[in-house]
């Protein structure tokens, strides 16, 4: 397997490049449509190609780049089935693998974060999208989130994966890229074993946080697959204009 982890810095993205080394396809695992370009080329420096773009739910911090990717590679867009989006070619189901060349990703629902989210394993790799992050999660106050339903989907899901299993989040505001499972589960100051449901209710009610500030064009965009509006302020253009990145991240 050719895997890579490249990193967004305007939204603190990871897309991950997955790899068939016997057929030469690739997966592209949330891609950020500011870095299509760096993803292309480093598709072309491991000489892949593009066989599907996959999206772990429908973001609202930035513009997927799956349409995009189609529209240059031909690739296919997959996505959770469970959001019925019209432009995507295979819809993600939990309990049906989904296949790659030598690539079997067994799909993962765990809403909370979002209704509609998907976690994905690929042998001892989980890609966790915003329901487990390194030390904490996802927020569970927009698009049909429920902080109950999201402590059920880490600790009955994901929190039953072997120790060892290494876990790659979708973001990380501190420089990290990656985790396991082991860890999660005994400093996760959020989610840990020792956090009651109470406890987790408790502690996202205590967030806080501000509107998220691109929500209000990021999720129609992605609902669509990846269309930035035409109209966007200074201010956000920047989530949807190329820029350069290095292929470390």
């Amino acid at each position: 397997m050719i895997f890579r982890q490249l990193f967004e810095p305007v939204s603190s993205t990871y897309t991950y490049v997955l790899g068939c080394e016997d057929t030469g396809q690739a997966v592209l695992i949330d891609p950020v449509i500011s870095a299509t370009d760096r993803d292309l080329a480093e598709l072309a420096r491991l000489d892949l190609q593009l066989a599907f773009t996959l999206d772990t739910h429908i973001h609202a911090d930035h513009i997927t780049a799956a349409l995009e990717l189609k529209k240059q590679t031909g690739c296919r867009i997959a996505g959770p089935a469970i959001d019925k989006l019209p432009c995507t070619d295979v819809g993600i189901e939990e309990g049906v693998p989904f296949i790659v060349g030598s690539l079997q990703f067994t799909p993962l629902h765990t809403p909370g974060h979002t209704d509609g989210h998907f976690a994905y394993l690929l042998a001892d790799r989980l890609f966790s999208g915003d329901a487990l992050l390194i030390d904490g999660c996802g927020r569970t106050d927009f698009q049909n989130g429920s902080a109950d339903d999201l402590f059920h989907s880490v600790r009955n899901k994901l929190f039953t994966l072997p120790d060892d299993t290494l876990v790659y989040p979708s973001h990380d505001y501190s420089g990290r890229r990656v985790s396991t499972i082991a860890q999660e589960k005994q400093r996760n100051p959020r989610l840990g074993e020792a956090i009651t449901l109470e406890r987790f209710r408790d502690i996202m009610a205590e967030l806080n946080l501000p509107y998220p500030a691109f929500i209000d064009h990021a999720v129609p965009g992605n609902r669509q697959c990846g269309v930035c509006p035409p109209d966007l302020t200074d201010n956000f253009r920047r989530y949807c204009e190329q820029v350069e990145h290095s292929p470390e991240g």
